[in-house]
C-alpha cells in the first residue's frame, strides 16, 4: 500500500589488502580524576557540561577536532580509501533491486537512491514495467533538486497519502534525517506542491487525513506543551485554507504521557470507520479508544484488554490485537502473552465487558510474531521459529479463521515489504547471511508465489558457511547466535571476529545479507557473530520482558556468554574479538566495555546511550522508561548507576580504545552521551576514536556517501585492532 511505502521507505538504509601497521592490544589504565562521575558528588560541577549544548561553540569546536583527529588517523591506513570506493560503490549500484511498494491503480512505488541522486528520488511505474527487469520510471519528487533550490540537506521521510485515490499526500521532510520534520501538502498526479496547501512547520508532529479538505494535526501548539519525552499531546483540527492559529482543538493526551493523538480507523478500501485516539502511557502500554459515532463523537470506548495489547489492524469488521501480556476475558478464558487474537469490533464497542476473542495464532515457546500485514481479502503473519521466518495467510469467513502457508524458502529471513489493497498479492524479501537478497510475489488467496528478482552476489561468499550455536548464560538461559566464518576455520582462537547485539525493545535480530560486511571483513577472512540476546524479540514477549528494567543485568550477562562460548569453542579470543551496536545495542557495547574490559580489543559504540543516570532528561529519554526503568525511583535508580557506562569508568582498569560513533543531529538519543563518554575517558587519561556526523539523525548518516565513509572508518579500526595483530 502507498501510505506504508511512504511511512517505511526510509527505514532500512543496508546495515588487494595493502599491509598496515600491526596496533598492539590497547593497555592503557585509566587514571584518578577528581571530577569522575563515579565518585563525584550530585551537586559536583561538571566540566564537561558544556557539551550538553548540541550546537554550542565550544561543544562544535570540540566535535570538529575530534572528527578531524579520528578521520586523520584512520584514513592514512593505506586500505581507507579502497574501503570507502567499494562501499560506495555497493551503496549506489543501479542493478540493486529497486524496493517495491503497491500505489493504486496497478501501480508501483520507489524510493531510489545513487551516485546522482544523492537525497532520493521518489518514483513510479506501472506494475507490467516494473515486472519486466528494465522499468520505466516516472519521477514524482527529485529530493535533491528540492534540496539544491531551498538550501537545504532534505532527507525523504514518507508521508501519507489520501485514499481512495491517494493522489494528495502530507509528505514529511527532514532537514539533515532529525526526527523533527516538515510536512507539505503534495498532488501525485500533478508532481507538484499543493499551492497554498497544507503546510506544517517544523516538529516532532503527526498528521492524519480525515477528508480532502481537513486534516488532524498533533504538535507542540504552544512553547512547552509537550510531554516530558518530548513529544506532542495535543491535537486540533485544520481546515484546507485556515492558518495553525484557527486550528480547533479536539483531543487533549496527559502530559505524563509518552505522547497522544486523535486518529482515524478505514477499513482497506479507505472508507471511513470512526475514530481513534491513542495515548502512549508509557513505551510498551498504551490506552486505545474508539469514537463509533464519527468525528463529532465525545463518547470514547475503551475495550477491557490489557494496555500491552498492540491493535494489528481492521479485517473484515474483525479487531486484530497482538497480546504482549496474558489476559482473562469476562468469561474465565485464558489468552496467553504473544497469542494473536481477534473479536468483532462494533459487537464489542457495543458492549466492551463481554468481549470474546477467537485466537488466530498461539507461538510456541520457539516461536514469535515477527509483523502483520493484510491484502484486500488476507491477513498475512510474519512468524519466527528458532530465528528464521516464514509467513502465513489466513482468511476469515461463515466457517471462522482458516490458514495455509506461503510457500516461500526455507531457512532464511522473510520480510513482508508491501501489500496490496486492491488485490491480494505481497512482496516479500529473502535473505541470509550469504544469500542475497530476492524478491518474491506472493498471492495471499490462492498461495501462488513468483520469484521477480535477486540481487547479485557482492561479495565472494564461497567457502563461507553461517551456523547456528547456542551459548549458556549466567541463569542457565540457552541464548542462540549465529556465526558466519570460513568452512576451513582454525579453531586456534585467532579469527578475528566482530559480534554484534542489540537486545532491547521487542526488536528481533535476524540473518541479513549484508553486502559491505561481506566485501569489506567476511571476505577478507573476518568472522562475524550475531548474538539473539534477552530483551529482543526472538521469542515473544517473555523474552523481551525477562531483560526489562532491573532485571537487565540477564542482557549483558547473555552477550558475555557468547562471548565466552566463542572464546571457548577457539573461534577467537581476546586480541581477535571486537563488538559492535548502535542506539541500545550503542549502550550493551558501553556496558561490556565497562563490565568485561578483559573480553575485547575492539569496541565500536554507534548513537549510544551510556548516561543511564541521566538519560530521561536527554533528548526523548524519558519515553524509555518502561524498558530501562527510572532513575529516580529509588531500587531502579540504584541499579541504573551500578550499570551506566558513564558513572562506572574505574581508575587503575585497562580498557579497550573504544570508536564512539554518534550524530548531531540526531534528536532521539542525542549526541551528549558519546561526547561525554569520549571526553571522560580523555580526561583519565585513555585512548578513543569519535566521530559525529554534523547530518543524518539517529541513522547517523543523511546519504549514501555519508553511509560509506562511516562503514569504512568502522572495518579500518576492526581491522587495525582484531587483523593486524595476526
Amino acid at each position: 500500500m502507498l501510505t506504508t511505502f511512504l511511512n517505511n521507505l526510509m527505514m532500512a538504509m543496508t546495515m588487494v589488502t595493502m599491509t598496515a601497521p600491526a596496533q598492539p592490544q590497547m593497555t592503557t589504565v585509566a587514571t584518578a580524576i577528581d571530577s569522575n562521575p563515579n565518585k563525584a558528588s550530585k551537586d559536583a560541577s561538571d566540566p564537561r557540561a558544556y557539551l550538553n549544548e548540541i550546537d554550542g561553540d565550544k561543544a562544535m569546536t570540540w566535535v570538529e577536532a575530534h572528527n578531524l583527529s579520528t578521520v586523520d588517523k584512520l584514513s592514512k591506513d593505506p586500505r581507507y580509501s579502497e574501503y570507502q570506493a567499494d562501499a560506495l560503490k555497493i551503496l549506489q549500484a543501479t542493478d540493486r533491486i529497486a524496493s517495491p511498494s503497491f500505489a493504486r491503480n496497478g501501480m508501483i512505488d520507489n524510493f531510489w537512491q545513487d551516485g546522482t541522486h544523492v537525497q532520493g528520488l521518489w518514483r513510479r511505474t506501472t506494475w507490467e514495467s516494473y515486472r519486466s527487469g528494465n522499468p520505466q520510471w516516472r519521477t514524482i519528487l527529485d529530493v535533491d533538486a528540492l534540496s539544491k533550490a531551498e538550501g537545504k540537506t532534505w532527507v525523504f521521510e514518507g508521508g501519507d497519502c489520501l485514499p481512495p485515490t491517494s493522489n494528495l499526500c502530507l509528505i514529511r521532510l527532514s532537514d539533515g534525517g532529525k526526527d523533527a520534520d516538515v510536512v507539505r501538502e503534495f498532488d501525485i498526479a500533478k508532481g507538484e506542491f499543493v499551492k497554498e496547501g497544507f503546510v506544517l512547520p517544523e516538529g516532532k508532529q503527526s498528521v492524519t487525513w480525515v477528508d480532502e479538505n481537513t486534516i488532524y494535526v498533533t504538535r507542540e501548539w504552544t512553547p512547552g506543551e509537550v510531554t516530558s519525552s518530548g513529544y506532542a499531546y495535543v491535537t486540533k483540527v485544520v481546515k484546507r485554507g485556515q492558518s495553525l492559529d484557527q486550528a480547533v482543538e479536539i483531543f487533549r493526551g496527559q502530559k505524563k504521557d509518552v505522547s497522544a493523538e486523535r486518529g482515524v480507523l478505514r477499513d482497506i478500501d479507505g472508507k471511513y470507520v470512526m475514530d481513534t485516539s491513542y495515548r502512549g502511557l508509557d513505551f510498551f502500554n498504551t490506552e486505545l479508544a474508539f469514537y463509533p459515532n464519527g468525528h463529532t463523537d465525545t463518547r470514547k470506548v475503551v475495550l477491557p484488554l490489557p494496555t500491552t495489547a498492540v491493535f494489528s489492524s481492521y479485517y473484515k469488521g474483525q479487531a486484530i490485537y497482538w497480546l504482549k501480556s496474558d489476559w482473562t476475558s469476562a468469561k474465565g478464558t485464558v489468552f496467553h502473552n504473544g497469542a494473536i487474537i481477534a473479536f468483532d469490533l462494533k459487537a464489542a464497542l457495543a458492549d466492551p465487558a463481554r468481549v470474546e476473542p477467537l485466537v488466530l495464532f498461539m507461538p510456541n515457546e520457539h516461536q514469535s510474531v515477527a509483523g502483520t500485514t493484510q491484502t484486500k481479502n488476507r491477513l498475512v503473519l510474519s512468524i519466527l521459529s528458532n530465528v528464521t521466518s516464514e509467513v502465513r495467510s489466513f482468511d476469515f469467513g461463515k466457517g471462522g479463521w482458516s490458514s495455509f502457508k506461503l510457500a516461500l524458502p526455507e531457512n532464511s529471513t522473510l520480510s513482508l515489504t508491501s501489500s496490496d489493497d486492491e488485490s491480494d498479492q505481497l512482496f516479500v524479501f529473502s535473505e541470509g547471511f550469504l544469500e542475497p537478497s530476492t524478491l518474491f510475489c506472493a498471492d495471499a488467496a490462492t498461495g501462488q508465489v513468483e520469484k521477480i528478482t535477486s540481487t547479485p552476489a557482492r561479495f565472494d561468499a564461497g567457502g563461507l558457511q553461517a551456523q547456528q550455536f547456542w551459548a549458556t548464560s549466567k541463569d542457565g538461559t540457552k541464548v542462540p547466535y549465529f556465526l558466519v566464518a570460513r568452512k576451513d576455520v582454525k579453531l586456534d582462537g585467532t579469527n578475528p571476529t566482530i559480534l554484534y547485539a542489540y537486545g532491547g525493545f521487542q526488536i528481533p535480530m535476524q540473518p541479513s545479507y549484508s553486502a559491505v560486511l561481506g566485501k569489506l571483513w567476511l571476505e577478507k577472512g573476518g568472522a562475524y557473530a550475531l548474538a539473539n540476546i534477552r530483551g529482543g524479540g526472538e521469542f515473544g514477549p517473555k523474552w523481551h520482558d525477562a531483560g526489562l528494567k532491573t532485571n537487565r543485568q540477564r542482557v549483558y550477562d547473555d552477550f558475555q556468554a557468547v562471548a565466552q562460548d566463542l572464546i571457548a569453542k577457539k573461534v577467537t579470543s581476546t586480541p581477535h574479538l571486537g563488538i559492535m551496536g548502535g542506539s541500545n545495542g550503542g549502550l550493551l557495547m558501553g556496558v561490556q566495555m565497562i563490565q568485561r574490559p578483559d573480553l575485547w580489543n575492539a569496541v565500536v559504540i554507534q548513537v549510544p546511550l551510556l548516561d543511564m543516570v541521566n538519560f530521561t532528561r536527554m533528548s526523548a529519554g524519558a519515553s524509555w522508561q518502561a524498558e530501562y526503568g527510572s532513575p529516580d525511583d529509588p531500587v531502579e535508580g540504584a541499579f541504573l548507576r551500578s550499570i551506566s557506562p558513564y558513572h562506572n569508568v574505574k581508575a587503575g582498569v585497562a580498557y579497550p580504545e573504544p570508536f564512539f560513533e554518534t550524530s548531531t543531529k540526531d534528536d532521539r538519543v542525542g549526541p551528549v552521551h558519546a561526547r561525554k563518554m569520549a571526553a571522560l575517558f580523555e580526561d583519565m587519561g585513555l585512548p578513543i576514536y569519535y566521530y559525529e556526523n554534523i547530518e543524518g539523525g539517529h541513522a547517523a548518516a543523511a546519504n549514501l556517501q555519508e553511509h560509506a565513509r562511516r562503514y569504512a572508518l568502522e572495518y579500518i579500526y576492526m581491522f587495525q585492532k582484531l587483523m593486524d595483530n595476526k
